[in-house]
């Protein structure tokens, strides 16, 4: 764009690779299953759809002082006001009224943006992040949208041909068994990367004791051999809770698996049944089978800040890093992200990204669930609304850390705080064991 500034075009292109994503993946389901509740656990695609244009006129229009494109959309499309579970009961804009109110805000949004620039006084826009959480807010859209299309019993046309498989560097060798951190003080959080939400900031050094926590995540191997050793018939491994959940859900195996008939193991991936790859990270799982598995191995699930530490911080030098191969961009070789072959790679697929302590596949592939319930960090503020963070704060919500193939990398740091209900199976998720030394 002529005339405007670096941050201004650097905007544009995120919210534009941002709607290509949206609309790239929604481009082959029919509109019968854009408008169709397929589960309570998630919105009619459809309803996100229209929901991404009306939180964009909310904040890149209203909120920043320009007239808005239809503020009647507002009590439909408040994520807030409606639980998932409700909205199929809503009076929807239809597959094509939502596409044209994305486009209507979407030409005024640039429009405003070539007329003013992206920066501002106040703290709105500050370093454009407005805009920053308008797009972060449609990438996390998308990968809503995928599970919702992962669960589709017709299955997903957009998933034309089987994945490539992943490329190994030669010679880098398998991720170590754990990674030992040593106790000391640690930084968790950010004050300065200047598109990152609420509840990572502000830093804040911490005291850690010394734990190992494994080099890569759980692998459906590992898990394979917890169903054989009958890790979900034993009720001395669950939690009272957990085996409350376990027996009312009916929970047998991960989300989506089913036995081949000779001893191993299928899974359901977009509606193609396939044989489960032992190497790559289990997902699927909820944090009460997670913490079952930990328990059958004799481990736990690490708190977030020690996963965060692991992830980010490096205890011979003191270095706090964005990411766990350091404070540069994302590369494919690096990590697994922005669902570019559906599913995650193999745990040993990127040894470029591992961690200040060898960790590999702390960024991408599934989230982990921690230990951690959804707290305050110190001396946080709610910015810009309390319905982002604040409001779920204290709840039965745990932390998830890491994001998955499916994250896009604009949303992924090793700041970046996921929560979900301990119940959740429908969300990317895997796990990794931690133990206290």
């Amino acid at each position: 764009m002529r005339g405007v500034s670096d941050l201004a075009a650097t905007v544009v292109a995120e919210l534009e690779a941002a709607r290509r994503r949206t609309l790239t993946l929604l481009e082959p389901v029919p509109e019968r299953q854009l408008v169709r509740q397929h589960s309570e656990l998630l919105s009619p695609m459809v309803w996100d759809l229209a929901h991404i244009a009306n939180y964009e006129d909310l904040w890149l229009l209203r909120a920043l002082g320009a007239d808005g494109v239809d503020a009647t959309h507002d009590g439909i499309y408040d994520a807030f006001v409606h639980p998932r579970r409700t909205r199929g009961e809503l009076a929807m804009l239809d597959p094509a009224g939502a596409l044209a109110y994305g486009r209507s805000v979407r030409d005024r949004v640039l429009e405003q943006l070539h007329r003013r620039g992206a920066e501002g006084e106040g703290p709105l826009l500050a370093s454009g992040y407005v805009y920053g959480m308008v797009v972060q807010h449609e990438h996390q859209h998308v990968e809503t949208l995928l599970a919702a299309l992962h669960l589709l019993p017709e299955g997903y046309d957009g998933l034309t041909s089987e994945r490539a498989p992943a490329q190994r560097p030669a010679g880098a060798g398998a991720p170590p068994a754990e990674c030992v951190v040593p106790g000391g003080t640690y930084v968790v959080g950010t004050s300065t990367d200047p598109w990152s939400y609420d509840n990572e900031r502000p830093a804040h050094e911490v005291e850690v004791a010394a734990y190992a926590i494994d080099g890569a995540p759980v692998t459906n191997g590992a898990w394979a051999d917890f169903l054989t050793a009958g890790g979900y018939d034993r009720q001395a491994l669950w939690s009272q809770r957990g085996w409350a959940w376990r027996q009312e859900a009916g929970l047998e195996r991960p989300l989506g698996w089913d036995p081949d008939g000779d001893g191993g193991w299928l899974r359901n991936r977009f509606g193609r049944h396939e044989p489960v790859p032992a190497d790559e990270p289990v997902q699927h799982v909820c944090w009460y089978e997670a913490e079952a598995y930990c328990r059958w191995v004799g481990r736990r699930l690490p708190t977030e800040v020690e996963w965060e530490v692991a992830a980010t911080c490096d205890p011979q030098t003191g270095e706090k890093r964005r990411h766990p191969w350091g404070d540069g961009p994302w590369r494919p070789e690096l990590a697994n992200l922005g669902n570019a072959r559906l599913g995650p790679d193999p745990v040993d697929a990127h040894p470029a990204g591992r961690s200040p302590v060898g960790c590999f596949a702390m960024e991408g592939d599934v989230w982990e669930w921690t230990s951690s319930g959804f707290e305050a960090w110190p001396g946080t503020t709610a910015f810009p609304y309390r319905e982002y963070s604040e409001v779920f704060y204290g709840g039965d919500y745990r932390v998830l850390r890491g994001g998955s193939w499916a994250t896009s990398p604009l949303a992924s740091r090793g700041t970046f705080r996921n929560w979900d209900h301990p119940i959740r199976r429908q969300i990317f998720a895997g796990l990794r064991t931690a133990r206290t030394l």
